[in-house]
This record gives structure tokens, sequence and C-alpha cells, in this order.
């Protein structure tokens, strides 16, 4: 495991409560993947090119980022053949920022949606 993991922390009256971004990233892939016509996470454009400038990348597909105590996620997924993008989008970003918010007490700010490719059933 990496040793400058990046977290984000709350404090409440018994002390802090610290969530590292690969959590934060587990989730929202996790929720992702739970939408009818998701079928998997594409590889982040450019995420070669992050890590070699020391850019570090949490999940396959997904990039957090915490901004004044809001958290904004960036997802690239797969759809399969057939499904509406738009609607298919729009369930992800419900779902991710419910999933997010429900199990880290955290606000969602974002979740930016991009379709890196469709996939198509495989014929027997």
């Amino acid at each position: 495991m990496s040793e400058n993991k990046e977290y984000v922390s709350r404090s409440d009256e018994l002390g802090n409560i610290h969530i590292s971004e690969e959590v934060l990233a587990g989730i929202a892939a996790a929720a992702a993947l739970e939408v009818e016509g998701v079928s998997g996470l594409a590889a982040n454009l450019g995420s070669d090119i992050a890590e070699l400038l020391g850019k570090k990348t949490l999940a396959k597909g997904v990039h957090v980022q915490m901004e004044d105590e809001k958290v904004t996620v960036d997802l690239s997924i797969l759809m399969s053949y057939g499904n509406t993008i738009p609607e298919v989008g729009k369930a992800v970003q419900d779902g991710v920022k419910n999933a997010v918010e429900s199990m880290t007490g955290l606000e969602i700010a974002a979740v930016n949606v991009n379709v890196g490719g469709i996939t198509f059933p495989v014929k027997a």
C-alpha cells in the first residue's frame, strides 16, 4: 500500500474520523457497477500519464477530489449496448451520490460520468 495516502477528516465530539480517498473511490465504483446498463469501469483517459507525473490512481476509472468540505467524483464507465446513455448516466450519478453520502456523511458536490466505451453481448 502507498504510504502517501490522502484522507478526508471529520471531527466530532468523540474525536476524529479519517476516510481514505481510496475508500471513497471504492464506494463510488461499487455504486456505479450496481446500476443496470453499466458493464464495467473504463481506465481513466490519461491515467498512465497522470501516474508518470506522480499522481496516484485510486481505482480503475474513478478519481475523487475533496474541496471545501465537498467531494467531487469523476467516473469512466463502460455501458452495455442497447441502453440509453443519459438515463444510465443519471442513474450512476444518483447511485454514487446516495452511496457516498449515506456511508460517509460527506456532501457530494458533483458526480461526473464519462462513457468510455460500449460493450456488446457475446453470441454463443
